[in-house]
């Protein structure tokens, strides 16, 4: 049978998201409902007509499709990957797994939609649980709808045999007053590290909202060390 499309197909973003994560070491890899981190959607010119828009406050949920812009393009994509939450060195089929090194950099991601917001750059969407880069490009935006894409019963594979601990974050007594200490809390007590880093002594730098936090884990007791205003590149 003759495939329907017989040449790429080229897509162009629609929206770009912005917010604190500069870094992708730190974002949350499930975010969880209720969040502190939020994202705002900002449209390209071409769709910031309220028209593009229209009805979506009826909605409490989004699906968004993605791309990794700073993963490496590649001729030969790999057909297995070794998922950190498997210590990094295991291997399981891409297409069983989450990881950005696809044969197509596109993400996927269910969203809980905050507020529209109208402003100087058209209408913005607020989101809570999108797990991506500032400056990410989003190619398509679709409504979330409860009876048909909720599933009871699932099994979540690998992911259910090794969970993830949340951790107690321990802070220095004093802190700089605009140090956004609750969105810093919500992402360090989910753990940062790839599973494989067990290092207790080893010491991590994460950017945030123009914060570099600095931290040691000590089994399940995050330390931070120091808070500085991050480097601008």
């Amino acid at each position: 049978m003759k495939p329907v499309f017989d040449h790429p197909l080229t897509m162009h973003p629609v929206a770009y998201a912005r917010n604190g994560f500069s870094d992708k070491f730190g974002i949350p890899r499930q975010v969880r409902e209720q969040s502190r981190l939020l994202t705002r959607i900002v449209f390209t010119p071409a769709y910031r007509n309220a028209d593009a828009i229209r009805g979506i406050e009826q909605f409490s949920h989004l699906w968004l499709l993605w791309g990794f812009h700073t993963v490496p393009e590649t001729d030969n994509p790999s057909l297995t990957v070794r998922p950190p939450r498997l210590g990094g060195n295991t291997r399981m089929g891409v297409f069983a797994t989450r990881s950005p090194f696809r044969p197509n950099p596109i993400g996927l991601t269910s969203v809980r939609l905050i507020a529209v917001e109208h402003t100087t750059e058209g209408s913005v969407l607020v989101v809570e649980g999108a797990d991506m880069l500032d400056g990410t490009p989003i190619y398509d935006i679709k409504p979330y709808l409860g009876y048909c894409d909720s599933h009871l019963n699932t099994r979540d594979g690998f992911v259910d045999t090794t969970p993830r601990q949340q951790l107690t974050v321990l802070w220095p007594e004093t802190l700089p007053k605009d140090l956004p200490q609750d969105e810093l809390q919500e992402i360090l007590e989910q753990d940062p590290r790839p599973a494989y880093h067990q290092d207790a002594q080893r010491e991590y730098g994460l950017d945030y909202a123009g914060w570099n936090i600095r931290f040691r884990v000590q089994e399940t007791t995050l330390h931070v060390l120091k808070t500085c205003r991050a480097a601008k590149g």
